[in-house]
């Protein structure tokens, strides 16, 4: 289930992106970004609609992901 992000509270927004840009895989190669830098960029992204909040009932978690990767359950069904 996609969650709008604008729906949500500043604090609990930036809480998901830091945690977010925090875990590993999400490192932006030999560049060194600032963590503010990684937060604006994702929160960007969120504005732009390339990325998305995500919601996974099964798991109770919420996930960014690029939105050219997110597909939902009912655009799966034949």
């Amino acid at each position: 289930m996609i969650i709008p992000f604008t729906q949500l509270p500043t604090e609990t927004l930036d809480a998901i992106i830091e945690n977010f840009v925090l875990r590993e895989g999400t490192e932006y190669g030999s560049e060194d970004v600032s963590l503010s830098d990684k937060i604006s960029q994702v929160r960007q992204q969120l504005k732009l609609g390339t990325a998305l909040l995500v919601y996974s009932e099964l798991h109770e978690t919420v996930n960014i992901l690029p939105a050219d990767q997110f597909v939902e359950d009912s655009e799966e069904a034949p």
